[in-house]
Formats: structure tokens, sequence, C-alpha cells
């Protein structure tokens, strides 16, 4: 059950009202509901009972210490794609021993950073990545444990920009030429060829393109050990995906025979790396009406949330349902409505003929299943603050990130010395 709901006519998260929130904090503002996040994180773990699979949180859809620390004490590694990232999972207590680190452009100080911690796995997509691993590794007198992420060209049906395993995609190392790649790192000093990786992308709402992945992934398996190499464990990557509106992903418990059904065979631990699937629908952003407009076409709500805190519907066209934190009296006038931020870009807006009761300043609207990819997206343009984010508990609830000052932001800037001297342009 969502953690969500109206209470005493007021939108709660677990049991605090929102506009209690709101009134302590201001707006906007991110909430995440500490029990819906320990749901979702029980429930893939159940779905996987009888497999030998860890679960390593994709730190980047949510990389809030709160967060991150929440899974953790769950007994969670993480999955991250820089040296912040690495750092926030060991400071919200990861065991380094349950770290993955993946992506496609780690440099030489992330990756001197990584063998520094003694991470579990480094994810090598590029034989140049390989070359540079070895290099440094064997410098140090060291051996790490890789998996060669793969590229299987497979589309995985999702939107084009969060989708990572098809041959045009600038992630892993094409399928065909895998079994050389991986022949050539067992050859190098320096790094131990244990693993295969991929990650075919973001939000998939069905299991189709999973189990042609994972099959060929068991194919290359299976022709790598033939050649004598061993291969203790798979990296599946995440992917699965959420509600947003009327998708209908399939059940994790489907997913996770899926799995056992494309691999299972293989006698492999199993690394996943769910992330949406988690913490959306764990996290709200709550907003306050600026303005009500009479547009041309309908009403236009001007709120004081932007695209710089909430970027998905400008990134990707996405859909975050749009709710009042006073739930509307039975028999209101529902009208439509465009919802839009502050921001000087058309691109500022959240959603178009969107029915909501009639609004005024002052009411406070929620956009919903943003717990991931929203605050950690997050920028300053247009100078604006970034947002806090507050996490609840039962009845209580704790600022987990504060509004900064602006006197913070202009701390990270300066004007240049010659800025500040008198002018000489000119004289005689």
């Amino acid at each position: 059950m969502s953690q969500f709901r109206y209470q005493a006519g007021v939108l709660s998260a677990e049991d605090v009202q929102l506009d209690r929130i709101a009134d302590e904090v201001g707006t906007p503002f991110y909430c995440y509901s500490t029990a819906e996040i320990e749901q979702n994180y029980a429930d893939f773990v159940e779905a996987f009972g009888g497999q030998d699979a860890s679960v390593c949180y994709a730190v980047k859809a949510n990389s809030n210490l709160a967060v991150i620390n929440t899974l953790v004490q769950l007994g969670a590694g993480a999955d991250v794609v820089s040296e912040g990232e690495l750092r926030r999972a060991l400071k919200a207590g990861a065991d380094p021993r349950k770290v993955v680190f993946s992506g496609v452009g780690k440099t030489r100080e992330e990756l001197n950073y990584a063998l520094d911690q003694n991470i579990l796995q480094i994810n090598v997509e590029s034989a140049s990545e390989l070359d540079m691993l070895s290099g440094i590794a064997a410098s140090r007198g060291q051996e790490v444990e890789i998996a060669l992420r793969v590229n299987p060209d497979v589309d995985a049906g999702t939107h084009a920009k969060i989708t990572t395993g098809t041959r045009s995609s600038k992630f892993g190392i094409s399928i065909k030429d895998g079994a050389q790649v991986f022949a050539r790192a067992a050859d190098l000093p320096g790094v131990k060829p244990v693993s295969l990786a991929l990650h075919i992308g973001s939000q998939l709402t069905e299991l189709a393109p999973f189990e042609v992945a994972f099959r060929t992934l068991a194919d290359l398996t299976q022709a790598l050990r033939d050649n004598g190499h061993t291969i203790d464990r798979l990296d599946l990557g995440g992917g699965l995906g959420v509600t947003y509106d009327d998708e209908r992903p399939p059940a994790v418990g489907d997913y996770a025979a899926m799995i056992k059904r494309t691999v299972g065979h293989l006698g492999c631990s199993l690394i996943l790396e769910p992330g949406r699937f988690l913490v959306a629908n764990a996290g709200l952003l709550v907003s306050r009406v600026v303005h009500v407009k009479a547009g041309d076409a309908r009403p236009i709500i001007v709120v004081d949330a932007a695209m710089n805190d909430l970027a998905r519907p400008a990134l990707y066209d996405a859909f975050h349902a749009i709710l009042t934190v006073r739930e509307a009296a039975d028999g209101s006038t529902m009208r439509e409505n465009d919802v839009v931020g502050p921001i000087c870009e058309s691109s500022d807006t959240f959603a178009r003929s969107v029915t909501l009761p009639s609004l005024v300043t002052g009411d406070l609207l929620v956009f919903s299943s943003a717990g991931a990819y929203g605050a950690v997206m997050a920028s300053t343009y247009n100078t604006r603050r970034l947002v806090p984010e507050v996490m609840v508990r039962g009845s209580a609830f704790a600022v987990v990130r504060s509004r900064p000052d602006f006197d913070d932001i202009f701390a990270l800037e300066s004007v240049p010395q010659w800025r500040q001297q008198p002018s000489t342009r000119g004289a005689a």
C-alpha cells in the first residue's frame, strides 16, 4: 500500500501531513517515505529468495545520504558511476566489498580512488579503460576483480534517452567483441576478469528485452567457459520499470523468475542493481501555487517548483501525476489547467490539460513518483536555490538536505583579481 494517502482531507506521507512540512520547511521540497523504501526493498529481495543474488542500489537514482543509508541498513550494496557517488555510498555506510563501479568514462583519478577503497568490482566498458586500469593496478602492485560490460544490441523499448543496450549506445563493449576482450583481460597484469555485466536501459515495462539480453549473456558466459575462463558472477544491471501513469510493468516476482530461467543454470552469483524500482514511488515533490493566470486555452497554474528542481518532464516529456495536498471536496468544480514553473524557458512546463479543482495562490500541489531522478538531477539554473529534501518515518520527519542560502551559492564563485583593480586603460 502506498505510504502517501489522504488523512482527514490532507495528503500525508506516512503519518505526517504535507502541509505541516510545508509550513516548517517552506516550498518547494522533496519528501521521501522510509516505509515505502523499506517495503520496495523487501519486495525485491523476497522475489529473489532461493537465488544467489545481491542487491547493489543504483545510487544515481537518488543519491541522498539518508536514502542510501536506509538501503544499506537493510543489507544493500551500491552501484556507483563516479568517484562522488562512491564517496557518497561509503559515507552513508556502504560496505566497500558490496560496491560496484560502473560508468563509461572513469578517469585515472577515479580508478585510483576505487582501488584505494578495495571495492568489490569495477565494470570495464572499453578496451581503453581496460588498458588504463591494468596499468594503474599493476603499478600499485594490486589485482582488482573486474566485470566486462557488454552491449548486447537489444532495444529496451523504453525512451531513447534512457536506452543503453543498442549498437549505437556509448555503453559497454560490443557483444561480438566480448570473448576477445575478455581473453585479453585475462592476460593483462593487475586485473582479474571474473564477471560479465550488462544494463540495457531504464524504466522497462516488458520482460522480453531483458530475456533476450540475458540469454545472450548466458551464451557468451558458456562460450568463455568452454575456452577455459572462469566466470563466477554476473552483473545483470537494473531497469525494471515502475508505474507513473497507466504503465503496467512486470511484477518483480515475474522478473526474478525470468532471470532464473535465463541464467540460473550457470551457477553464478548475481548482482542486481535496482534504482528507480526502490525509490521512485517513495518520493514526492511538493510545491505551492504562486499565480493563477487566465490563459487563452485554459488557466495556467504557476508554481514555485521548476524544471531545475524536477527535470524529467522537460528532458523526457515524463509524466508525474499532480495532486492537491488538500483533498477536493465532493462536488468541487474540476477543470483543465496547464501547470508550469517560473523559469524563463518554455520547456519549464510540468503538465498540460491536467484536471484539477479550482486553485488559488498559496494552494499546495504534489508531483507524484518523484523519488528517482528528481532531486539528484536538480541544478541552480536561474540562480534558484536547490530545494530541501525531507525524510519521513511514521509521525516524524527530518530535513536530510537543507535549502542553501544564496551566500552558499556565491561562495563557490569569485571575481578575478584584475577585475577588482582600477582600470588604467587610456591613462597617459
